[in-house]
Formats: C-alpha cells, sequence, structure tokens
C-alpha cells in the first residue's frame, strides 16, 4: 500500500511538472490586435487549440467589406496563418466549430471552406449565432493535432 501511494504522488507530480512545461501561449502571426484578451492560439503537447477567427485584417479590429464570401476567406487566411506560425498546415486541423451569423449563409461559406480545406475534411460543427464580435458575418476556431 506505501509503495502505491508513493508511486501515485510520483506521477501526479510527474503529470503536474509535464502539463506545465507543454503549455504554450501563442501570438505570433500577428492577425489578432495585440490589446485582446485572450491567446491566438494555445499548444498543449502534441494537440493546439486555436481561438475564434474572424474575418478580419491583422492587427485591426473591423472586418473585411463584402459579406459572408470576403470574409469567410480572410477567417479562413488568418487561421492559416497561426497554424504556419506553428509548423503547421491546414491538414493538420482535426476539429472546426463555424459560427454564423445568418445559418443560411452556410452554403456559401461551405464554397470558401472547400479551397482550404481538403478530403478527408476535418470533423466541424457549424451554427448560428445571435451575434458575433465585430458584427461579423462568421467566426471559426480550430483545433489541430502535431504529428510526431
Amino acid at each position: 500500500m506505501k509503495n502505491t501511494v508513493i508511486s501515485i504522488f510520483l506521477i501526479l507530480g510527474l503529470c503536474t511538472t509535464l502539463h506545465a512545461a507543454e503549455v504554450e501561449f501563442v501570438n505570433s502571426s500577428g492577425s489578432l490586435a495585440a490589446d485582446l484578451p485572450f491567446s491566438e492560439a494555445v499548444r498543449v503537447g502534441d494537440t493546439v487549440y486555436l481561438s475564434g477567427q474572424l474575418g478580419a485584417l491583422p492587427g485591426e479590429m473591423t472586418t473585411v467589406s463584402g459579406g459572408i464570401v470576403p470574409e469567410s476567406i480572410q477567417t479562413l487566411t488568418n487561421i492559416r496563418n497561426t497554424l504556419e506560425g506553428q509548423g503547421l498546415t491546414m491538414s493538420d486541423v482535426v476539429k472546426c466549430t463555424v459560427m454564423l451569423a445568418d445559418i443560411s449563409e452556410w452554403g456559401a461559406f461551405n464554397r470558401v471552406y472547400t479551397e482550404f480545406f481538403s478530403k478527408p475534411y476535418p470533423a466541424r460543427s457549424a451554427f448560428a449565432a445571435s451575434g458575433l464580435a465585430l458584427g461579423a458575418r462568421v467566426e471559426v476556431e480550430c483545433i489541430a493535432a502535431v504529428k510526431s
């Protein structure tokens, strides 16, 4: 019993040390304005969690004009830039969550999405939101896996 308790404490200590060592907060691509209260991405071990991206030009607090298509292009470009800053590509994305200001724009978003992602596509959820930051038409967050 004593050896089991000691082993558990050693394992817990090791997990805590590994966890602290493996977390990296990423703010390197410049796609987000510098004064926002969240990180562009957080890398935990072999997983990168990207914060939601809007169709804003890098470092700006306004979305590109023209509606869902240009905003979708800029949003996915911002995601690609964040991934590239971590040595990743769009093919490393395993999950996307898509928030649309108007669910009727789902088809238009999908057409742009397939220009950035190819088969096999990441898992994905999409839903309508009652309002997005900066009056955006779309926001996308992703999870990427780092290849060993």
